[in-house]
Parts: C-alpha cells; structure tokens; sequence
C-alpha cells in the first residue's frame, strides 16, 4: 500500500485518479479549492485537504499540514486550459494565471512537499502536462496561455529531475491525452477511465533512470 498525494483532485483526472489507486488499496490525500465540492473524495474515503495552487501561501500551509506525513507518489494535477485564442485578445492578466496554476504553482507543491517526499519509499513526482506544451508538436498555434504554462512546466521538471538525480527520486510529465472531462468536453476521444488506467501504469513502472522524461498516457515518449 502506497500514500499518494494528488492536487485537483475533486473531478476529472484527478478524482478518477483517487478512485482508481482507492480501489486497489492505497492510501489518497486529494486537494481542492473547496471543501464543499469534494463529494467524490469524500465517497471514497480520501483524506481532503484544502489549497489553491495558485496562492504560494495556501501551498506553504499544506505543506505545514503534511509535515510528517510520509508522501510514495505526489501528482501535480491540478491545472486550467482554455484553447484557441489569437496574439491580440491577450492579457498579461490571463498569462499570469496560466503561470501561476500550470507552472509555478506544481513546483512549490514539490517544494512544500519534499520533506515528505524524501521519507517515502517510492519518491515518485508525476505532473500532468499537455501535449500542447510540446514546442516541436506545436503546428497549430493558439492558446498561449495554456501552451506556455505547459512546456514551462515541462522546463520546471528536467531541472527538478536534475537536482534530485542523486537521492532516488523519479520525476516524470505526462500528457493525459484529449480525455472526456469539463475541460476536454464531450467530443474528446479517451474516457477518463481509460486515460487514468495508462497514467498509474506509467507511474508505477517509472524508475529513476527515466526521470526528467516526458511519456503519453500508452507509455509512449513524446518530444519537446
């Protein structure tokens, strides 16, 4: 039985998540940005804690709820995407947001939650990205915000791979495909079910000699 932290966990990607490793028996800390909205999590048994991974200080406050708690698996899920979208309808506003959700707010996830990390036993970090934060996938263009906060995460990983080569730790992005959620709509061609099964299976093989990659939901390499 492992202990898996996932962030976003209240629908989607993240709640089906919860309810996959729930069912095979490991242990699951969700997050949220409202504890009124976590009827899934509650339903399962999952323990709920409450941050917005856009706010540092509500990150740092997780962090100081988890200390000693021992973290196998931290997957940074939690994310916002809003497609399409030319040069001239940008505001710096909406490119912050996208930062701050996608990018910045999964590295201090990691940063609040390395010492429980470090006393695991599988030292395992899984961050969902996009295979629209590809630049050499890139042929369509549009949606910057989205694009840009993904390959920043995408950035943000090889270098935490890098620096914690050393102390066993196995860092990975990964594109969950066009999955059947509120934010891939109905016309998406995975369900989440399907999605979910690929990410855990590439999770639970994940070693340290492929750290700092970027794989497909199927276990697939994907360029940068």
């Amino acid at each position: 039985m492992s202990t898996w932290l996932i962030t976003g966990a209240g629908r989607g990607i993240g709640l089906e998540m919860a309810r996959q490793l729930r069912a095979r028996g490991d242990d699951v800390i969700g997050t949220v940005r409202d504890a009124g909205k976590a009827e899934g999590l509650r339903a399962i048994g999952a323990r709920i804690e409450v941050c917005d991974v856009a706010e540092p200080a509500a990150i740092d406050a997780l962090g100081e709820r988890m200390r000693g708690q021992a973290i196998d698996v931290l997957v940074n899920n939690a994310g916002i995407g809003r497609f399409g979208g030319a040069v001239k309808d940008l505001t710096a506003e909406e490119l912050h947001r996208y930062m701050a959700v996608n990018a910045i707010g999964p590295i201090l996830v990691v940063r609040a939650l390395l010492p429980c990390l470090r006393a695991g036993r599988q030292k395992k970090i899984a961050s969902i990205t996009s295979l629209m934060g590809s630049i050499a996938d890139n042929g369509s263009g549009g949606a910057y915000g989205y694009r840009s906060s993904k390959a920043a995460l995408n950035m943000l990983n090889a270098s935490l791979a890098l620096e914690l080569r050393g102390d066993g730790f196995t860092c990975l992005v990964l594109n969950p495909g066009w999955v059947q959620t509120d934010m891939g709509g109905p016309r998406a061609p995975t369900p989440v079910d399907v999605s979910v099964r690929g990410l855990l299976a590439v999770i639970d093989g994940a070693t340290p000699d492929v750290s700092g990659r970027f794989f497909d939901h199927d276990g697939k390499p994907l360029p940068w």
